[in-house]
């Protein structure tokens, strides 16, 4: 039995970077080997086992061979027989195609496994293992697929745009990336699973340059697939007082490059994602041209999230932020009455701490423009002044003495309602 360590620890090592997951694959070996040493098997797909104290994934080697259409439609061969090269070639890109032998220690029932954490160790003593030519592709900073086998996966693209996402100074092989079109134009893509899609994109938007992630999926047609609402922002005018960059596409990007400066939460950064959609060239067979720009831009965040299955608090945030980020902007110019009507819609009071993430977002959006970035965002701060204000009345008392009065229902809520523009009023002098 030999046992390697693969895949992203060994590329992030190889870099310099922090490693947090460990993966090990073992050749020459069976699930009972593992079981005895007191592996415990997960799922029923893979031949995956957790180790006993670290909980490491363990995975036999294996071959995969492409039997139906996206992500499921793979058989599963693992034997004894499977060559740690025959494993490695069924990884989606080069530098996720090294490994490093480990001595593993196996007595009284007790499994250990030991590997230097020196990359120059590695290779000094040759417990590198590179046959597709990762370490090449490291130091030129290039995503290159390992095999043609990686157009059977769907879900490499998008594993391909998130990469790029986080090495945001690594190119895609061109033949790679005229891979990655085939793929999506012979309707690979159109396969992948709703939460397959959402997860890698989720883990795309928290990296450090989310921007490149949309780069490579507008590259290989996948974006106009996967997310066309967003797809029909590019090619879109500004207003170029406003705007300098003109593009609404170019300006999304700047947008969610600011989240990731700011490092702002995830659903912030959806909701920034999204915010736009209204302004999108839609065709008219997906949206009425009569409806404003808000509501077109409500309805096709709607569809996004329903077909991608995107989790409610993201989805909740990113519709406040469609419907009222033009208006937190230009609250400078507000009445009293009209600032505490837009906390009201905005839910502040109930939801504190989803306004403040509403603000987030909107600054994002005001300094991922080209010379904005510097910029401060006073509205943010004057907001939750006014918050604080409002949330200084005391309702219970206006209710009780409400009650006494004989009114109730409609009539209490426009009493605290106007108890609160007063407030407003006077706390902001």
């Amino acid at each position: 039995m030999q046992i390697y360590l693969v895949g992203g620890a060994v590329r992030d090592a190889l870099l310099g970077l922090p490693v947090k997951d460990r993966d090990w694959v073992v050749v020459g070996a069976t699930p009972e080997a593992l079981t005895r040493h007191g592996f415990v098997p997960v799922g029923k797909d893979f031949p995956v086992f957790l180790h006993p104290q670290t909980h490491d994934e363990f995975a036999l080697a294996r071959t995969e061979r492409k039997t139906a259409p996206g992500y499921h439609g793979f058989a599963i061969h693992a034997s004894p027989e499977v060559s740690l090269q025959e494993d490695l070639a069924r990884r989606d890109i080069t530098i996720n195609a090294i490994a490093v032998s480990a001595d593993y220690i196996s007595a009284r029932g007790q499994f250990d496994v030991e590997v230097s954490a020196d990359p120059e160790t590695w290779q000094s003593t040759g417990a590198l293992v590179d046959p597709y030519g990762g370490l090449r592709d490291l130091a030129d900073r290039v995503f290159r697929h390992v095999s043609p086998a990686f157009r059977e996966d769907p879900v490499r693209i998008l594993r391909v745009a998130r990469f790029a996402a986080r090495f945001a100074d690594f190119t895609v092989a061109p033949p790679t990336l005229a891979l990655m079109c085939d793929m999506v134009n012979s309707g690979e893509v159109d396969h992948l699973v709703a939460e397959r899609v959402w997860q890698e994109l989720a883990r795309g938007l928290m990296q450090a340059k989310p921007s490149r992630m949309f780069d490579v999926l507008r590259d290989c047609g996948a974006l106009a697939r996967l997310l066309p609402e967003v797809n029909r922002l590019w090619g879109v005018p500004q207003r170029a007082d406003y705007h300098p960059e003109v593009d609404t596409g170019v300006h999304l990007m700047l947008v969610l490059d600011m989240c990731a400066r700011l490092q702002v939460p995830l659903p912030v950064r959806v909701a920034c994602l999204f915010h736009d959609l209204g302004k999108g060239n839609t065709p008219s067979d997906v949206l009425p041209r009569h409806i404003g720009h808000e509501e077109r831009g409500a309805k096709l965040l709607k569809g996004a999230c329903q077909r991608l299955r995107v989790p409610t608090e993201c989805r909740e945030l990113a519709d406040v932020v469609a419907r009222e980020h033009s208006n937190i902007h230009r609250c400078g110019d507000f009445s009293a009455t009209a600032l505490v009507r837009l906390l009201e819609r905005c839910d502040a009071l109930r939801k504190p701490q989803r306004f403040d993430a509403l603000l987030l977002a909107c600054e994002c959006d005001v300094r991922g423009r080209l010379g904005f970035s510097e910029h401060t965002y006073p509205q943010r701060q004057q907001l939750l002044a006014v918050l604080a204000i409002m949330q200084r009345v005391d309702t219970k008392t206006i209710a009780a003495s409400a009650i006494t009065t004989g009114a109730t229902g409609q009539k209490l809520g426009e009493l605290i309602h106007q108890a609160r523009v007063d407030a407003v009023k006077q706390g902001l002098g």
